[in-house]
């Protein structure tokens, strides 16, 4: 998943008192905090840093009375020349195998498409549709983008030894209308996010851990979960068998190859 890396980002909130984690109302948006996007895009610098990565990864989506449900995926990304791209496949079970969902920023710009083998299209994912849950799970199609930073207003809310409280506005259509993001001070890694709608309620909460050290300044997350605070579920994400700077061809970010399935 891209944010996710993925994951996703103007009003109304700051923090009661700093280092508490809990939102109260304010009634203006403050402007863009330089501090605060520096911060952000070094983030995003060191999740962009390596070209090329694949990995397998395990999603267990679990309902509010305590059914789950596993799911296999692949993934395959490109990181190179100011585009990102990344696509992403169902291995299992057999009934979800070879849906797909191809992601593509190219200059800022983001492109969504995901391949449903039981109707054999594909659908673009429009603006109307980026709040909608992808595959039954509680990520939606805006969480599993691009953050171009770009996009986002920042305001650096707190910072003390152990984290860097930012708070992200979007200044774009989006289902939330800000996200705290909890990052580590010393090697910019995100522990936590926190997705705020536009009545000013906690929806969601993204926790992310087990963090690997790939190289120098570069770390991976081997595992996150995103919790649905409205619904009480949450799905879990843990990646294994992770492959990174093994050149992978520019042939599978294409439609041709989402309709053709899991890459053989």
């Amino acid at each position: 998943m891209t944010f996710i890396f993925s994951l996703a980002f103007s009003l109304l909130l700051t923090l009661s008192a700093p280092g508490t984690g809990t939102a109260d109302a304010s009634p203006h948006t403050p402007p863009s905090d330089d501090n605060a996007r520096d911060v952000f895009e070094e983030l995003d610098r060191r999740r962009t840093t390596i070209e090329y990565e694949s990995s397998r990864m395990t999603m267990i989506i679990h309902s509010s009375r305590g059914s789950t449900r596993t799911r296999e995926l692949r993934t395959w990304s490109i990181n190179r020349d100011d585009e990102s791209k990344q696509l992403t496949f169902f291995e299992s079970p057999a009934d979800v195998r070879d849906t797909g969902l191809l992601n593509i920023t190219s200059n800022g710009d983001e492109h969504q498409q995901v391949y449903l083998p039981a109707v054999g299209r594909v659908q673009t994912i429009g603006s109307s549709e980026r709040g909608d849950r992808f595959m039954g799970s509680d990520f939606t199609y805006e969480d599993l983008g691009q953050q171009n930073p770009d996009n986002y207003d920042f305001e650096e809310v707190d910072r003390d030894s152990e984290r860097i409280l930012l708070k992200a506005m979007p200044q774009h259509d989006s289902q939330y209308d800000h996200i705290f993001y909890h990052i580590d001070p010393d090697d910019y890694l995100l522990m936590k996010a926190e997705y705020i709608d536009h009545d000013g309620n906690k929806i969601k909460r993204l926790e992310v851990g087990e963090y690997q050290n790939i190289r120098d300044d570069i770390w991976r997350a081997d595992y996150m979960v995103m919790h649905d605070l409205e619904n009480d579920r949450k799905t879990e994400l843990r990646w294994e068998d992770r492959t990174f700077d093994e050149p992978i061809s520019a042939d599978l970010f294409t439609e041709r190859q989402l309709r053709r399935g899991i890459p053989r």
